[in-house]
This record gives structure tokens, sequence and C-alpha cells, in this order.
């Protein structure tokens, strides 16, 4: 279906009946449709696309007495869906905090909403593969020996995607609390047969690494990675800093770092902590930095060609929402794993 407003050609596919039910597509879902190579194919695609500037705005943070609301909206160029993602939490009155995210997909077709997406696993699938595309064109062609900074689940995530992109010989890992990296340990060398040296402190992680995975911040918001423990040679992803208080990596990172390349530039440079430090420190940051798109459509072949010790640096968006969830909800149907809900939104023609 050829699309007047400039989105392409629209896919007919995608098992949205005509009655035109809403479906719900949950976490568990997720773990067991998505796949790795599929969902860094999709990501990759959609970054090669030039994404329009007014389809893709900036992330909303509303906050207020300890709770906060995160907005990412997205209309990738050529989806069939489009929608926003909306996480939040409330970490002043509830009696149980935490974090949940919806991701709310709208049918370009039928203009109704199509689907709610539990979007835990698809945020961190999704972060974990742009990560993997940002890698599989900054690292060299030879096994990687990778030095990880977290145990968590984005920890665990990316490892398994960037194995999905460049063979790993061996892995490192650090984070503060000991029972949690050993765990991690076990969990990746049962599953991927790589092995895994536990340590006991960051820099042990990062020495003789060809790539260091952030994906903690520190205790206290003080840095973790030091740029005088970096190799030249060393892709940095650092991925735990995505909001102005947040710290992950020193400002010497930055500053050794020859390449910088960002999912989302404008909120990379001026809303992560890591970055307005850099800043702070009189760094020419933005001199130096380029859009993932422009890696991988060739606008930035001479600044790959030449970087010494490239950084990719990530906060996340709602394009990357989108495109994940789109996938997840087409394999859901397919497989009979959407839930059809008993709800009817009105219509305001």
């Amino acid at each position: 279906m050829a699309d007047p407003a400039g989105l392409g050609t629209l896919p007919e596919s995608g098992l949205i009946t005509a009655a035109g039910h809403v479906y719900f597509v949950s976490s568990d879902a997720a773990r067991e449709l998505l796949r790795w190579d599929e969902v860094i194919d999709c990501l990759a695609k959609a970054y090669r696309e030039q994404q329009a500037e007014a389809a893709t705005p900036a992330r909303t943070v509303a906050r207020f007495g300890g709770s906060w609301l995160r907005t990412l909206p997205a209309i990738p160029a050529g989806g069939r869906y489009f929608g926003a993602k909306l996480m939040g939490g409330s970490f002043g009155r509830a009696s149980r905090p935490g974090v949940q995210y919806v991701i709310v997909l709208f049918d370009h077709l039928t203009s109704r909403i199509a689907a709610f997406v539990d979007g835990e696993l698809v945020t961190a699938f999704r972060t974990a593969a742009t990560s993997a595309v940002a890698l599989n064109e900054l690292a060299r062609e030879a096994p990687m020996r990778l030095g990880v900074l977290g145990s968590g689940l984005e920890a665990g995530t990316h490892v398994r995607a960037f194995a999905t992109v460049r063979p790993i010989e061996a892995i490192s890992v650090f984070s503060p609390t000991a029972a949690r990296r050993k765990a991690f340990a076990a969990s990746i060398e049962k599953e991927l047969g790589i092995p895994v040296a536990v340590v006991d402190a960051a820099e042990a992680a990062v020495s003789g690494a060809t790539v260091v995975l952030a994906a903690a911040r520190s205790r206290g918001e003080r840095p973790i990675v030091y740029g005088d423990w970096l190799s030249p040679g060393t892709v940095v992803v650092s991925i735990g800093s995505t909001v102005p208080e947040q710290r992950e990596i020193d400002v010497s990172v930055v500053a050794k770092s020859d390449l910088i390349v960002c999912d989302v530039v404008d909120e990379v440079l001026h809303q992560t902590g890591d970055m307005i430090e850099a800043a702070r420190a009189g760094i020419p940051v933005a001199g130096k930095t380029v859009a993932l798109h422009s890696v991988l459509c060739g606008e930035a072949a001479q600044n790959l060609a030449d970087a010494k010790l490239p950084l990719f640096k990530s906060v996340g968006s709602g394009l990357q929402d989108i495109v994940v969830a789109e996938h997840l909800l087409k394999k859901a149907l397919e497989a009979g794993s959407a839930t059809a809900l008993p709800v009817e939104f009105s219509v305001k023609a």
C-alpha cells in the first residue's frame, strides 16, 4: 500500500483481523519468540534508512514527588506500525517500587490501536541489538576479548547480542556484588560455551580487552571506566548513563576516543552525565561525534577508517522500541502468542 505521506510501501501483512482486535504481547512471548539475528537485522535496516526528524522526536521525562514517567515516540519510515513506549515508576509513595514498560502500537492501515506490548524484554533486546549493530561496524573482524562491567539484564543481553555478530574468545566480568558476577559468568559459560573470568576490580576486567562493555553505573554515580586503562584499537560500548545525573565513563575516556558514534546524537551530547561532564572539562565532543545512521549508510566512512579508539554511546530511542515491538507483534500473531483483549476504544472521526 503506497502512502502519500511519504512513509513508503506499508506492509499489508501482519494478521490484524478485520474485526480490529487489540492485542497484548507479554514478556514471556518476547522471551520465546525474539531471536538476536532477526532483531539486529531489523534495527540495522531501520538505521540505514533516513528517519525524518519530526518522526523520531526526543524523549520526554515527567518527574514529581519521587515518581517519573518517560515517553519515547516514533513513526519509523516504512513500518506498518507507529507508537510510543511509556516507562515509569513511583519511588516516593509505592509500597513496592519498581519500573514497568508498555509499548502502544498504532496501525497505519486502520488508524487504530493495534497492540500493547510489555516493553521490559523489548527494551533489553533493542538496546543490546543496537549496540551490536554499532559493534559490527566498529570492531575488527578478529575474535574479541570482551571486558564486561555489570552483571544485570543489560550486561547479559549485550554479551548474547555481541556473540551474534562477532566471535568472542574470552570474557572478563566485574560488578560490585561477587555473587551476582559469579552467577553471570556461570550463565554465560553454560549457554555460550565462552570462558568467563570473574575479577574483583573494574580495571582488571578492562585490562587486555579489545571490546569494553560498560553496562553498570557505579554506586554514587562515579565513573567506572578510565581512559588510561584502554589500549589503542579498543572499542568501548557505554549504555548505562542516559540522563544528566548519571555517570559511567570518565571524561578521560571521552578525551581519548577519537570517534564517538551515537544512536541519538543530540540526547547523548546534551542529556547524559558523561558527555555533560566532558563538555565542562573542555573536551570538543561534538566535533568527533557522528550518528549511527551516518556510519551504516557510509557517510562516516573516513571517520571510521581513521578511528583508533571508537566509542559507541547509547541512550535508547522510540525508533528502536517501535521497530522491535512491530517485529515481535507480527511473530506473536503468527505463533498464536498474542492475546486478544476484550476492549474497544472509541474513535474520534
